[in-house]
């Protein structure tokens, strides 16, 4: 049984699924295929999980993919965590998890990108969802670790990185790194003063202390994960918000469509980052473009800064003392990309689809 014959009745398929199954997208679902081969089904269910529930086991095959591109080898004679691997000699875990919708909240499928953004959108309320959504992810690893994990031979004396999708909302793609480093230092970009009042920021939006958000039900949560040792058996996060369908359709040169490709590129040669409109026969984007690793300065067993100098991912360090946070960026860095795509028989019609 393969990723893309179907097991149950239309009901029981994922939203996400059932969009990448059109007959359009038979190309793009060869890209993935691709990502996939060779990645085990150690538990006999992930067919199962990629149709029903799709974002998570989506997630964990861009991950392999991702981890093969930059020369992995892989020990999968454990069940868990997800990922045992060694890459340029350094041993390192991997466990990967994503950060979804509450239950009765808008899941990130509901949204339209052809659709402009609201002329008055704002950012503040999808950052702080982002958020509580992301700490959620942080300490419920955190507390696998200490209960199933950091007595195993094979986890012990190796840096533990957690590897965070974002899937919790509609436009999750918008965040790059606000929410992420808000949690961890409670340094959070606020876009919505420098949209209302650019002129006071010349330098850009400015970075500010939130001290902590609240949830729904009043209680609070502390910013600032990495700025002390309560989360020092987290070596790093590995995060990224381009790691969606989208990268698999930027990657597909399918001809069945005509895809048009918006993106935003940083890089330490530019001043500000540069915002593209691409045909898809011209566009060029790899698996790691778009990748982010954040170092905790207080990890027990650091994770060592060469694995992941690969061009195209950004890594984050902060120092502990001074709290200034360095970009490390290895060449032209992706921050934000959507797809839009209108296939060819349906050209003078209108647009059916766009990804984030």
């Amino acid at each position: 049984m393969g990723l893309f014959d179907p097991k149950f009745e239309k009901e029981k398929l994922h939203k996400n699924y059932l969009e990448v199954l059109r007959t359009v997208q038979a190309e793009d679902r060869q890209e993935f295929i691709r990502w996939f081969s060779g990645f085990p089904d150690r538990d006999g269910k992930l067919v199962d999980e990629f149709q029903t529930t799709f974002n998570s086991t989506f997630w964990e095959i861009y991950l392999y993919q991702t981890f093969s591109s930059f020369g992995a080898s892989f020990d999968w004679g454990h069940a868990a965590p997800d990922f045992d691997i060694s890459i340029g000699g350094k041993d390192l875990i991997i466990e990967a998890t994503i950060a979804s919708n509450t239950q009765g909240k808008t899941p990130e499928w509901e949204k339209d990108l052809s659709m402009p953004l609201p002329e008055k959108f704002k950012f503040r309320p999808m950052n702080i969802e982002s958020i509580i959504r992301l700490a959620n992810a942080v300490t419920s690893k955190q507390a696998k670790y200490h209960k199933s994990y950091k007595d195993k031979p094979h986890v012990s004396n190796k840096p533990f990185v957690l590897a965070i999708a974002p899937f919790e909302q509609p436009y999750f793609n918008l965040q790059y790194e606000t929410p992420v480093m808000a949690l961890l230092f409670d340094y959070y970009i606020d876009e919505d003063a420098y949209n209302k009042n650019p002129e006071a920021y010349p330098n850009g939006p400015p970075g500010v202390s939130l001290g902590y958000v609240e949830k729904d039900n009043g209680s609070k949560i502390q910013l600032g994960m990495f700025e002390n040792k309560d989360y020092a058996e987290i070596s790093a996060i590995i995060f990224s918000t381009t790691a969606t369908w989208g990268k698999v359709e930027a990657m597909s040169k399918n001809m069945n469509i005509d895809r048009t490709i918006f993106s935003v590129w940083y890089s330490e040669n530019i001043d500000s980052p540069v915002k593209i409109e691409t045909p898809n026969i011209l566009y060029s984007e790899r698996i790691q473009d778009g990748l982010i690793v954040i170092h905790n300065p207080y990890a027990t067993i650091p994770l060592d800064p060469s694995v992941f100098e690969v061009s195209g991912v950004t890594q984050i360090f902060v120092d502990k003392v001074t709290r200034k946070i360095r970009h490390q960026r290895n060449g032209n860095v992706l921050m934000h990309r959507q797809v839009i795509n209108i296939p060819k028989s349906m050209r003078a019609n209108k647009l059916i689809n766009s990804d984030a």
